[in-house]
């Protein structure tokens, strides 16, 4: 028999608010003791490093998809594109973003002078100096906010949280054709989750996954197997329908009260309203009569979308209790249940205790906006940094 979702939280939204909170925490951690720099928010003091240049801030998934992959010694591109299992294509746009763009990597093509866009197989990807530091804070550090869960939340429930996620991640990595990532990947065009990676193809002999067991990586490699099979059956993206889509709803939403109520960032909601917008689901009305407030309204087609993902939700979470076994399912939704302070019929408690790691440093980014009300629906993982909310 399939248990039925009735107002329950949907699996994905407890699966995403869980691995948000995860990577805040990390990300809070990483910026306290990493050197760096950033746009809007001034940068962290290189002196006690001896850094002339300093990295651009950036998130969990950078480390997660890329960084990680770079050993002290360097490596060759053509053994970096192995063990990353992309196209060159994407590859390249990787080595542009975490190089020139943000300064922790270099590319030694062993062509003085050279200044081509792609780099040969041979050329080799080395730290720099920042990126050294910053991939000595890194290593640790999923390991030590792990530790802290355990403490938080005691470590028989972390430990079998990471139990049922890591079978739960073999199980859909053996259905899906998919090389499931670490991370979420960013996201593209109309804020689609799916996967840059080639179809099918084998990590290089002898190499291991650095983060097979972890708890963030299991967490994404279930959540992007979720999302890939919710796409596969919407024209509108998990990103859009959880975040967006959901608080337009009926009635429609206040256009400035979308970040609030979604805890996702402005730049995200306003690529998600683009695409609404540009697709026919989604007009701006105002509030009132020569106000200037404006109003999120779902057209006819965005109404049928809306409900369209509602039941798409529910039906995957009853598809993958007959593929993987509703125990699996049932208890993994309880575990994340219980992290997140949710009952059998509530949604969004006020208090989840998932922020109680969210308090961020005095000098943090984060300590300059207001404190959220909620937890992304779905990560907006963007090519801004690969920030969970999108920032």
């Amino acid at each position: 028999m399939i248990v039925g979702m009735n107002r329950r939280l949907p699996l994905s939204t407890l699966l995403s608010q869980t691995l948000v909170a995860f990577t805040i925490e990390f990300d809070n951690e990483f910026e306290r003791r990493t050197p760096h720099r950033t746009t809007n928010h001034g940068s962290a003091p290189a002196s006690t490093h001896g850094l002339r240049s300093l990295p651009w801030l950036v998130s969990m998934a950078m480390w997660s998809h890329f960084l990680q992959f770079v050993p002290e010694e360097g490596v060759s591109i053509r053994e970096l594109q192995a063990k990353l299992r992309v196209d060159d294509k994407f590859l390249q746009s990787w080595l542009e973003r975490l190089g020139p763009w943000w300064s922790y990597i270099t590319v030694e093509s062993g062509l003085p002078g050279s200044h081509a866009k792609r780099h040969p197989p041979d050329a080799l990807v080395r730290l720099t100096p920042g990126g050294r530091v910053a991939v000595g804070v890194w290593k640790p550090l999923a390991a030590e906010i792990e530790r802290r869960w355990s403490q938080r939340f005691g470590p028989e429930n972390i430990d079998r949280l990471r139990e049922t996620l890591v079978e739960f991640a073999r199980l859909v990595s053996a259905e899906f054709k998919h090389n499931l990532p670490e991370y979420l990947p960013i996201l593209g065009y109309g804020l689609f989750s799916q996967p840059q990676q080639q179809k099918h193809q084998p990590p290089p002999a002898g190499f291991a996954d650095p983060s097979a067991h972890s708890l963030a990586a299991s967490l994404s490699k279930v959540l992007l197997a979720f999302a890939i099979e919710f796409e596969s059956k919407s024209e509108v993206s998990l990103a859009i329908c959880a975040n967006v889509l959901r608080l337009a709803g009926e009635s429609g939403v206040r256009l400035r009260d979308l970040p609030r109520l979604s805890g996702v960032s402005k730049e995200a909601i306003a690529m998600s309203l683009s695409f609404l917008e540009k697709q026919g689901y989604a007009v701006f009305e105002p509030e009132s009569q020569g106000g200037k407030a404006k109003i999120v309204a779902l057209t006819p087609k965005g109404h049928l979308a809306h409900h369209a993902c509602q039941t798409l939700l529910s039906s995957i979470e009853e598809s993958w209790q007959l593929r993987f076994g509703t125990n699996t399912v049932l208890s993994l939704r309880a575990q994340l249940e219980s992290l997140a302070g949710v009952s059998n019929d509530s949604c969004d408690p006020p208090q989840s205790p998932l922020f109680r790691g969210l308090e961020p440093y005095p000098n943090g980014w984060r300590a300059s906006l207001p404190r959220p009300e909620t937890l992304p629906h779905y990560p907006m993982v963007l090519h801004r940094g690969g920030f969970p909310d999108g920032s």
